[in-house]
């Protein structure tokens, strides 16, 4: 799939593919989905960190277990800056075919926290699970497919990305926490980016608007998120 992130000169990578091969992802599976209530295993992702990485890779774990435990009675607008900034800083963007030798991988936070990089979809990814573990509800935040203008105000060049919206009211306007700037942004002032489909651990949007019906068959229909989901689960994500 394209994903619109930055090389390491903080230039655009070029497409791998048309934007509807993100669409090839989808088809019917059983849903599966984490409880509202994030119950997670710090022991566990600490061994299934080092099982998959090395030991060497614990101490950003730490880093970002302080980052949760410090973080948990903050407001909702300081836990969506930290971790905005945290992921940002802390992971560098590689390419899956670098990273995992695949063209297209979805990481977990633990892998993606053990190799200290990831692409788009990983950097959203974890952002996702870390707000989850600071008590933000499910249903405030999805990860969102985008289809990003660049080049300027005036380009009709498209690629896709990926971001995480969080939604402070069903109809609230949704803030954006990208990996390709450093401030979070309501989408109003995001007129680069169009929204195709979002979804969360609870099911899947036709778009992104907090107002939008949810897609039947549950967030089983994407089949990476699903398979995702399972193995967060496994590692400690309960």
């Amino acid at each position: 799939m394209i994903l619109l992130c930055p090389n390491r000169d903080n230039s655009i990578r070029a497409p791998r593919t048309r934007l509807g091969a993100l669409f090839r992802l989808c088809f019917a599976l059983g849903a599966f989905w984490l409880s509202p209530a994030l119950a997670t295993d710090f022991e566990r992702l600490l061994a299934a960190l080092g099982q998959k990485i090395g030991a060497g890779s614990s101490q950003i774990f730490y880093d970002w277990k302080r980052l949760i435990d410090e973080g948990k009675a903050l407001s909702s607008t300081d836990k969506l800056r930290r971790v905005n900034e945290f992921i940002n800083r802390r992971i560098q963007f590689g390419e899956d075919t670098q990273i995992w030798g695949q063209t297209d991988y979805w990481a977990t936070p633990m892998e993606t926290l053990g190799k200290v990089a990831g692409d788009c979809e990983d950097f959203t990814i974890a952002k996702y699970f870390t707000l989850l573990n600071l008590g933000i509800p499910n249903e405030q935040l999805r990860l969102v497919y985008v289809k990003a203008r660049i080049g300027g105000p005036s380009s009709t060049v498209q690629q896709a990305h990926m971001v995480l919206a969080y939604y402070p009211s069903p109809n609230a306007e949704p803030q954006i926490l990208d990996n390709l700037i450093t401030d979070i942004r309501p989408a109003s002032r995001r007129t680069d980016l169009q929204p195709v489909f979002s979804f969360n651990s609870q099911g899947i949007w036709q778009g992104a608007g907090g107002s939008d019906a949810q897609g039947p068959g549950g967030p089983g229909r994407l089949s990476r998120w699903a398979e995702l989901l399972q193995r967060a689960r496994a590692e400690g994500f309960d």
